[in-house]
């Protein structure tokens, strides 16, 4: 409490409140502050109360992101004007001046900002975009954007009069963000309020575009691409660099996009960030809409850093992008809930979970371009989540506290209100990395890969136990060929209904194995050490790197895997799987090797060659139509099988 000391703005020393890291409730009321410092740097302040001061401006107030209870009752210069602009910026917000703001706010952020960037767009359309040159100056640039920005800011009236100055605010924002992707010019730092908003869903997802213009421009060196990645068709043989086996290759694929869409600040200078986890989006049963968004399953979901993307694979456009300038996210799914709409029918509608560092899981329903929620899940960091593939709300989430946690998340009625529930908590030996759901029987058995192990825990709901320890633990052959279960496994997917990839302690190998036959060796009691019963190694990279992630196509029986040069792994298995699939199936001698590897082309960013790409994840579409990669450099590979 700060109230009544007669504080003017300059007694607000940033680099005393920068100190406060962990600061969440400020009073600042009865003093004489005319504006915010734009510096305070306050994360985690969830409730501020500036009643009776002489504030004359709110949006300083972006840079307290998590903000949820706001009070500046008795600020004569303040308006109805500013508590809608707060309700824009301040994405957290829910109680303004002791009044809940929600459904209003998600008004103003959803449904207002629709409404003008259709009038803004629609402005352009009619009166300038016929006065710019096909080839045009700099000067002819800045001559049309003065005469854009004031026209539209006369002209586009939406609303009622009370709100003007709201709405020229928002349409000067709009339309300057309409002309960085359109022309190409740069945003007014004034003008740039996603960039420390605690999320941008509402503002990034306006149109495709919008979301574009933070892809950084990465060139890949042509006479590079043509000799790594022959087309398919063409009567030429494979090149040495895109398979290491010299039987012909069944799998060609073409590099399509290189993407650099997840930087910090939208910096183009940004080749550190980590990008984590991919997935594509579920196939919807769309009718007439032609909505990429909702009906193509060629849109891919990322994660890394501040921003979660939506990508379409075959034009590299990024659709839609979140930020959560506070967050570093690590995982991303999606499941398809039935909501009910205006006239209470219900439809399907695709809903992407996003988590990470912070332990807190967002509801984004995509559709829409709204963040509607949040489950604070965890005080820990969130390794990975992902959804039941037959109870649509049920939805794990993988802990740094050792724990994985069951959630059941609710279906948002046609306010957003909505209702999580947590019904299971799994206790972890260690830190889980990787989960995965048995296949041919979800709801009873989880498989978890963990920091020093893998693990099994039984998942029935009817059983009482909410608390649960892991059933089994499964061994590992160590690098001398002795069973092991200390040992981290970054990796694990299933392959069919039973056969398990995993990729563990032995450096160059990633194991096959089967689940039931391991899991029935195990015989009656609570827990129990089992040897996993392998099927087959497979040969990759002899890095002992962590946390390079593998992938499965089942429909398609591939495994992939990228390594610490930039390349992707690809093991075409259909020859083995029948053989597996018997119960007297015996275990492959040798080690199998890839039927493809994907060499990383040569990429230039700002004339340098980029050098030292992890792979941290790979993924396919469930056709393997395309291939998707994520790597260390902050930079999203997308290929197309040919």
């Amino acid at each position: 409490s700060l109230s009544k000391l007669q504080l003017k703005t300059g007694d607000l020393d940033p680099r005393l409140f920068s100190r406060l890291r962990h600061l969440q409730k400020l009073d600042l009321s009865d003093n004489l502050l005319d504006k915010f410092p734009n510096s305070l740097t306050l994360p985690d302040l969830r409730v501020l109360n500036c009643n009776n001061n002489q504030l004359e401006d709110v949006t300083a107030l972006k840079q307290f992101p998590l903000l949820e209870e706001l009070t500046y009752e008795n600020n004569v210069y303040l308006t109805l004007n500013d508590d809608y602009k707060v309700m824009f910026l301040l994405q957290n917000l829910r109680l303004l001046n002791g009044k809940d703001i929600t459904k209003l706010a998600n008004h103003v952020r959803r449904v207002n900002s629709r409404k003008l960037t259709s009038k803004v767009t629609a402005h352009w359309e009619k009166f300038f975009r016929d006065q710019l040159p096909e080839k045009y100056t700099a000067e002819q640039v800045k001559s049309i954007k003065k005469k854009f920005l004031k026209s539209v800011q006369t002209n586009v009236v939406y609303g009622p009069s009370s709100l003007s100055e709201f709405t020229r605010w928002r349409v000067k924002m709009i339309a300057e963000e309409f002309l960085s992707y359109s022309l190409g010019l740069e945003l007014n730092t004034d003008t740039e309020t996603d960039e420390k908003m605690d999320e941008n869903e509402e503002e990034s997802a306006e149109s495709p575009k919008e979301a574009a213009e933070d892809v950084g421009q990465v060139m890949v060196t042509p006479r590079k691409r043509k000799r790594n990645h022959s087309k398919s068709g063409s009567g030429n043989k494979r090149s040495k660099s895109q398979a290491n086996t010299e039987k012909e290759a069944d799998v060609s694929a073409e590099p399509l996009h290189f993407l650099q869409c997840h930087s910090k600040g939208n910096s183009r200078e940004d080749f550190k960030t980590q990008l984590w986890s991919c997935v594509f989006e579920p196939l919807l049963d769309c009718g007439a809409r032609k909505d990429p968004i909702v009906s193509s399953s060629r849109t891919v979901a990322t994660c890394g850093g501040e921003s979660v993307c939506l990508i379409d694979c075959e034009t590299g456009v990024v659709l839609k992008k979140y930020k959560v300038a506070t967050e570093e996210f690590f995982s991303v799914a999606w499941t398809t809930l039935p909501m009910v709409i205006s006239d209470s029918r219900k439809k399907s509608h695709n809903i992407l979970a996003a988590a990470g560092r912070r332990g807190i899981v967002k509801l984004i329903h995509v559709a829409a371009d709204f963040c509607y929620g949040e489950i604070k899940a965890h005080k820990k960091p969130i390794a990975t989540v992902c959804f039941s593939p037959t109870r649509e709300t049920h939805l794990f989430t993988a802990s740094y506290d050792k724990r994985i946690a069951l959630w059941d998340i609710g279906i948002p009625d046609c306010d957003y209100n909505f209702k999580a529930s947590q019904l299971l908590v799994l206790e972890c030996f260690s830190v889980p990395l990787r989960i995965a759901l048995l296949p041919t029987c979800p709801e009873q058995y989880l498989l978890a890969g963990c920091e020093e192990g893998c693990f099994t825990w039984n998942i029935k709901l009817e059983k009482e136990q909410k608390s649960r320890p892991f059933e089994v633990i499964f061994q590992f052959p160590d690098e001398e060929g002795e069973m092991t279960t200390s040992h981290r496994v970054d990796g694990l997917a299933f392959l069919n209904g039973d056969v398990v990839a995993s990729k563990s302690s032995k450096p160059g190998c990633i194991y096959l194995w089967s689940w039931s036959r391991s899991f029935d060796t195990k015989g009656k009691g609570c827990q129990r050490t089992v040897p996993a019963v392998i099927l087959a190694e497979l040969e990759w990279s002899t890095t002992d790197l962590s946390y390079l992630t593998l992938s499965t196509c089942p429909a398609k029986e591939h495994v992939f895997c990228g390594d610490e040069k930039g390349s992707v792994w690809i093991y075409n298995l259909s020859n083995y799987t029948t053989a597996w699939s018997s119960a007297k199936g015996k275990r492959s001698d040798k080690r199998i090797p890839p039927t493809q590897i994907l060499k990383w082309p040569e990429l230039q960013a700002n004339g340098e060659h980029l050098t030292e790409v992890f792979i941290n994840n790979v993924i396919t579409d469930p056709t393997f139509t395309y291939l998707v990669a994520l790597t260390s450099v902050n930079i999203t590979a997308i290929w197309k099988k040919s």
